[in-house]
């Protein structure tokens, strides 16, 4: 028998017996669907974030407090804990780079007061979700986020403390419904504000910090909202020419040294980081978690492999004396092998592409729920081609001992066999 006629059997005897060729092929399927599935979400989140940090611009960088959080220890001795950046320090910081650099509108400074708002009109309010994050003129156009109705913050506006606010998506629909928000009035954290802009839908990756849940108020009036504790103050420098960016880097380092006066043998009391850094971090953490959602993957189809050699060691079992018609007749014991290797490949393939199916179904649907709605439908063609060979190798590994039994029946015996 050639490969096209074993193939034919082996769809014939899974044909026949239907019912436990389904149940090992929903074994298989569970298998390949954990491990495609899991991997094409991590890719759909992970192409979700990385539109996200392209949305932010490439060529920015930040300057913001040291996270101590992960300090180190160097010989039993934990480091400094360095203090968080002070509203007049970042503002002589914005002051003097600004003139350094001749970059008027580059340069923005922010700070998020809460994560967990509730924004009230009238007997509307919204889920304690919002997140109330103080800006200056500037800070929509470094982000790259764009007015939909209304104005952005004036100068004058920042200089005076103005309560006025910007107000994302979401919370337009949730309080406002259908009317226009421009020109009503909103209340967060006892303090009234005017509505004068209206922020584009940005999408986000299920964070209470999404721009679409976000109210941007100028940042004196964000000092005033924080002033039960110490707020976090961030500084994001946009760089028009990319091969400037390390220089400006180098530079803006330089002058918050001087102004927070570290000296030239410490190392700096806080951080500038880029997008680029935080790609690169995204790309390390997405590889362990493939590495995890992989090895979740092989344990269940080991698990289905073992299920597929015991149900393939029933069925030489109950093929007894086919088998000995077969080798009667005049098929060689290599014959025989290839016919129930081939057979297990089968039942592992047609588990494999339903689990295929079942995989990038569910992984892309995860993405979208965890991140945008609106993101690119993934098709994980390198996982499909990983699975379709991890299918195949399972169906050899499953098959092999049952065929080497099966080859190995005396013809006379299998033929007495009831």
């Amino acid at each position: 028998m050639n490969l096209t006629q074993n193939t034919a059997e082996a769809l014939r005897a899974t044909r026949d017996n239907w019912l436990r060729s389904l149940l090992t092929i929903s074994l298989i399927a569970i298998g390949i669907t954990a491990l495609v599935g899991i991997l094409t979400a991590i890719d759909g989140i992970e192409q979700n974030i990385t539109s996200g940090l392209s949305d932010l611009g490439a060529n920015s960088f930040d300057i913001r407090d040291k996270n101590n959080n992960m300090r180190s220890r160097r010989r039993g001795v934990v480091e400094k804990i360095e203090a968080p950046l002070k509203y007049n320090e970042v503002m002589e910081f914005d002051r003097r780079f600004r003139q350094s650099v001749s970059l008027e509108d580059a340069v923005t400074v922010y700070t998020r007061v809460s994560f967990g708002t509730e924004v009230k009109y009238q007997s509307e309010k919204t889920n304690p979700n919002s997140s109330v994050v103080g800006i200056d003129q500037n800070y929509n156009l470094v982000k790259g986020f764009d007015i939909k109705e209304g104005r952005n913050f004036a100068p004058l506006d920042i200089q005076r403390g103005s309560q006025f606010a910007i107000i994302g998506k979401e919370i337009k629909e949730t309080l406002f419904k259908d009317i226009s928000p421009i020109g009503k009035r909103i209340l967060l954290k006892g303090y009234g504000f005017t509505v004068i802009g209206l922020l584009e839908e940005q999408g986000g990756i299920g964070s209470s910090s999404s721009t679409d849940r976000s109210v941007l108020i100028p940042l004196p009036m964000a000092n005033i909202l924080g002033n039960d504790r110490q707020l976090s103050y961030t500084i994001t420098v946009g760089v028009k020419n990319p091969a400037q960016k390390d220089a400006l880097m180098g530079e803006a380092t330089g002058l918050m040294r001087i102004i927070r006066g570290d000296k030239l043998t410490q190392k700096p009391s806080f951080e500038v980081s880029s997008s680029e850094s935080l790609a690169s971090s995204l790309g390390e953490t997405t590889v362990m978690l493939r590495i995890g959602g992989a090895g979740i993957g092989f344990l269940t189809l080991l698990g289905a492999s073992i299920g597929l050699m015991n149900i393939m060691l029933v069925s030489v079992t109950e093929r007894t004396r086919e088998i000995g018609i077969r080798k009667a007749i005049g098929a060689s014991a290599k014959h025989i092998r290839e016919q129930f290797i081939i057979e297990a490949i089968v039942i592992c393939l047609l588990g494999g592409f339903f689990g295929i199916f079942l995989g990038i179904t569910l992984g892309n649907g995860v993405a979208k729920l965890l991140g945008d709605a609106n993101s690119e439908f993934v098709i994980p063609w390198l996982w499909m081609i990983t699975g379709i060979i991890i299918c195949i190798l399972v169906g050899l590994a499953a098959g092999v001992y049952p065929a080497y039994k099966a080859s190995k029946l005396d013809p006379i015996e299998s033929l007495r066999y009831e």
